[in-house]
């Protein structure tokens, strides 16, 4: 099993997911198996059609596995749930609320006393530097800034996973460079088990303890890269030699991908 952990935090145990097309049946996920470990940053990249979006939708709930399990510490997941909190790369935000009621909302439905709620947001609102903006609406925010009061909302309600696809794909380079720290920022703060997906080969290793390289048709584990670059991240670790090796190894397992390449052994 790659990444293989004590109590792992999060665990995909044989995952086999396929799709009825008609007369075609289409394996999007082909025994996947991994393990993640509490408070870990984990990537995901690999090529068009590897399924990193179906393995991210199992885990959380929105799909069931055809076979095998994905289990949060140790429970079978069996649907959405208040431990993991999801970001897709639309903003989703509500566009009648303000960047406080974004925020908040997810506490008003939990039931959360005002007070509290008030002030768990305005903490977080803080942590991604949205203080100045609390009471703006969306629509006069950027899209760096929606997505980072989507990042916000997701903190608030105190999820203890973060399972994030390609939060950032629509943004420009620099705003994406930008907030690639701030979610580093806010990690290093608040630490959480975050599940990020990517088809950006350098977000993928600045972001992550580990990056899980996937192959398509079906989809599976290729390749599972240990990054041991030093926190925090700086321009100084992205134009480091380091960093630079680490991104040339993931590159190559992402696009110059041996198909007759043993899988990582599993435990």
């Amino acid at each position: 099993m790659a990444g293989a952990a004590v109590n792992p935090k999060i665990a995909l145990d044989g995952v086999t997911k396929s799709f009825d097309l008609g007369r075609d049946r289409l394996v999007a996920l082909d025994d996947v198996s991994l393990e993640i470990a509490d408070n870990e940053f984990v990537t995901v990249v690999g090529p068009s059609g590897c399924g990193k979006s179906t393995l991210l939708n199992i885990l959380a709930g929105l799909e069931e596995p055809t076979a095998g399990r994905a289990l949060v510490d140790g429970v079978p997941v069996s649907g959405p749930g208040p431990d993991r909190g999801v970001i897709f790369q639309q903003y989703a935000l509500f566009p009648w609320l303000t960047v406080r009621g974004n925020v908040e909302f997810g506490l008003k439905i939990a039931g959360v006393p005002r007070e509290e709620r008030r002030a768990r947001a305005e903490h977080f609102i803080d942590v991604v530097g949205l203080t100045y903006f609390a009471d703006v609406l969306p629509k006069a925010l950027s899209g760096g800034m929606r997505q980072r009061c989507a990042i916000a909302r997701a903190y608030a309600v105190n999820p203890a996973i973060l399972l994030m696809d390609e939060p950032f794909g629509a943004l420009d380079a620099l705003t994406r460079v930008k907030l690639q720290d701030q979610l580093l920022s806010a990690w290093d703060q608040e630490r959480r088990t975050v599940l990020f997906i990517t088809h950006d080969v350098d977000e993928a290793v600045y972001l992550a303890d580990r990056v899980i390289v996937m192959a398509s048709r079906p989809g599976r584990i290729y390749d599972a890269v240990e990054v041991d670059l030093p926190h925090p991240r700086t321009e100084e670790v992205r134009l480091s030699a380091e960093f630079t090796a680490l991104r040339n190894r993931v590159w190559n397992s992402v696009y110059h991908q041996d198909n007759d390449r043993a899988l990582p052994a599993r435990d």
